[in-house]
């Protein structure tokens, strides 16, 4: 058996790399940010300060523990490239929007509100390059929607 085939079944043994980490008991430091523009559809751009979560381990905890998420900052996660997104509420004690954005740099979908401490899957409903959590609420008081623009590092 080659080296290849063993290191590919040790890896579907194993699962993926993220699961390797130990379980989080606590939120994670504040993370690096970066300025994130929403321009809607009409009304003023929003901007959001939000902490980017790259590393495996950093994208896997997210916002757990987390008990206050400021109406002008939130998490920021680049996929790298378009694919389906599940994400989960399992350890965080309150509601998150969740904002899927497209490799266009358009919300191609808003999970609003989510359910505090579900371990639920909270789907993108289709390939999106990033997701922006952001404090739950806010999408509908800023009355930003699906189509709108997101502009920020990864979008021109």
């Amino acid at each position: 058996m080659s080296r290849m085939i063993v290191a590919a079944a040790v890896a579907l043994l194993t699962g993926p790399a993220w699961a390797q980490f130990a379980e989080p008991t606590g939120p994670q430091p504040k993370l690096p940010t970066t300025k994130i523009i929403v321009q809607g559809h009409g009304g003023p751009p929003h901007v959001f300060q939000a902490e980017l979560a790259i590393t495996p381990q950093e994208q896997e905890v997210g916002e757990m523990f987390r008990t206050n998420i400021p109406a002008d900052s939130g998490m920021f996660f680049d996929w790298k490239s378009p694919k389906p997104q599940a994400m989960w509420m399992k350890n965080c004690p309150v509601p998150e929007d969740m904002v899927f954005i497209g490799e266009d740099g358009r919300i191609s979908h808003i999970a609003e509100n989510t359910v505090p401490f579900s371990e639920a899957n909270i789907s993108s409903g289709g390939p999106v390059r990033a997701t922006l959590e952001l404090q739950g609420g806010i999408t509908e008081k800023l009355d930003i929607r699906v189509g709108d623009r997101v502009i920020g590092a990864i979008f021109k």
